[in-house]
């Protein structure tokens, strides 16, 4: 199913209800519509065609979720870019991409300058925000559009997205998500939209986030409206959901955790909340009972998956957090607060060995996954598609085990990915910088322990003889190379990395030895 037909049927269904609240914008699902086919059409009028990019940089507003559509419905591929990156990063990611219109949001309109004399492909730059001498503007494309309905002919197996994310190599990947890649979840999981069921859903999580591109799609598909928040920022949420009067939140254990330190947590009026969602990270167990207790109206639901799944592949639903029944039901409930829950209808999940066999129950292997909404592949990468995807299953590259009920626990990384609250960081990638620093001879990268973000980055660094650096020198020097959350938040020097015959760094080594958790400064 192609998605444009999600904001078809609600708008023909519900289309006085406000699809988006986006601070002083309130836009209608029948508006909605009619701004994507203008923009559309406009974007027509660039050149933008069947299977040509459009990309985004920009926080999340009510221009995102339109861009998208006006894009899906030209047959193209939207291109949401990390807004955190980097200009040197932002430039091979636009390079890999080859986006013929960039859409740039104020705040990012200094780095794309920098860089927009290697960027080969883009002919239109688009200014979000504030007019940009020698750029088109987005309010302008839409009062000359023309509001002709448009009628995209792309299938449910045809590309639509591609994200970026992180790897084992030094470089991000883009992952390609099909039309299908969300219908096939959405119309397995999201009731369509109800003239008598209306619901108000706020979307904190990055729009550039497999996470975040799933709750707008599930979203638009059930009738909802969406009350978008440009970043997260506690107070503000706090505010947006007494004033708005919210049902559902999808967060990570990170945006749980703040705000229920907050020292204003209690001064609002949170009870209409009665769907929170969380994931993108692993969740502390104390938080989530904390959570439970100060939200005790909401019912809690745990998302596990990725963005080469499409997002949510397993579930743990409202009725396994429900901490009732006898001594021994309660027990076990406690111990599968720490599980990923049950795969959902729509995939196939098995935990194999290094074969490809599946494993016995409560032996630990990698978690593969099969289904009409895992990703085409990478981008440009067919060495890495190949590697990923294996006799039609997905691997992965997470570890974990299923017990006696089928509910599958994690059990950490076939690959040394690195989770900081909710981001996915690459240690080569951060390793490639730490061994351009002058005086560093090798260094490796490992993920510790952390209550507040999941995992933290730790580098293990051997300087060069005679050479001399302290912590605060090489967190500063990855700053300035790195996209801010990549960078190490501590440094532990050593004398030599532990290798294997062939010379392998032994990651596993390095964690027992330096995954303490340490107190680090806030990034």
């Amino acid at each position: 199913m192609n998605t444009t037909e999600f904001l078809a049927i609600s708008a023909a269904i519900v289309p006085d209800r406000l699809a988006i609240i986006f601070e002083d914008e309130r836009i209608t699902y029948e508006d909605l519509q009619g701004r994507a086919n203008r923009l559309a059409n406009s974007l027509e009028g660039l050149g933008v065609g069947p299977g040509d990019r459009v990309a985004i940089v920009q926080v999340n507003c009510n221009q995102y979720l339109e861009a998208y559509f006006a894009t899906a419905k030209l047959d193209a591929v939207y291109v949401p870019l990390n807004f955190r990156a980097r200009a040197e990063e932002l430039a091979y990611m636009v390079n890999d991409a080859q986006p013929r219109v960039l859409l740039v949001g104020g705040r990012y309109t200094d780095p794309v300058r920098s860089i927009s004399d290697r960027l080969s492909t883009v002919e239109h730059c688009v200014a979000l925000d504030e007019p940009v001498d020698g750029w088109t503007q987005y309010d302008d494309l839409l009062a000359s559009g023309s509001g002709d309905e448009r009628f995209p002919e792309a299938d449910g197996d045809d590309l639509t997205i591609i994200i970026f994310t992180a790897g084992t190599t030094a470089v991000p990947k883009g992952v390609m998500l099909s039309h299908d890649s969300f219908s096939s979840y959405v119309l397995s999981n999201v009731s369509p939209a109800d003239p008598d069921l209306a619901e108000r859903n706020i979307l904190t999580v990055p729009l550039y986030h497999i996470a975040g591109v799933q709750a707008v799609m599930a979203a638009i598909y059930g009738g909802r409206t969406l009350i978008v928040q440009r970043q997260f920022e506690a107070k503000e949420w706090m505010e947006l959901v007494e004033r708005e009067k919210v049902d559902r939140a999808m967060m990570v254990p990170t945006m749980l955790k703040i705000l229920m330190e907050h020292p204003e947590f209690g001064a609002h009026d949170l009870s209409s909340l009665s769907v929170i969602t969380y994931g993108a990270a692993p969740m502390p167990l104390d938080v989530i009972k904390r959570a439970m207790d100060q939200f005790p109206q909401a019912h809690f639901i745990n998302a596990f998956g990725q963005t080469e799944t499409g997002s949510t592949i397993t579930m743990l639903p409202p009725e396994d957090h429900a901490l009732d029944g006898t001594p021994e039901e309660v027990e076990k409930k406690l111990r599968r607060l720490s599980s990923i829950g049950k795969p959902l209808q729509d995939v196939d999940v098995r935990i194999v060995d290094e074969d490809g066999e599946p494993v016995a129950q409560g032996d630990i292997g990698e978690i593969v996954a099969r289904g009409a909404r895992l990703m085409k592949g990478y981008w440009n990468q067919a060495e890495a598609t190949a590697e990923a995807i294996r006799g039609g299953w997905l691997y992965t590259g997470d570890l974990g085990y299923f017990d006696d009920g089928g509910y599958i626990f994690l059990s950490g990384r076939a690959k040394d990915f690195i989770k900081r609250g909710g981001e996915m960081i690459s240690p080569e990638e951060v390793e490639q910088v730490l061994c351009s620093h002058p005086a560093i001879d090798e260094a490796a990268i490992i993920g510790v322990p952390d209550a507040d973000w999941g995992e933290r980055v730790r580098a293990v660094v051997v300087l060069k003889g005679g050479q001399a650096a302290s912590e605060e020198d090489v967190i500063e020097y990855c700053r300035q190379r790195l996209a801010s959350f990549k960078k190490p938040e501590s440094v532990v020097f050593a004398d030599a990395l532990p290798r294997n015959p062939l010379g392998k760094v032994l990651k596993r080594e390095l964690r027992e030895e330096y995954g303490y958790p340490v107190e680090t400064a806030e990034s």
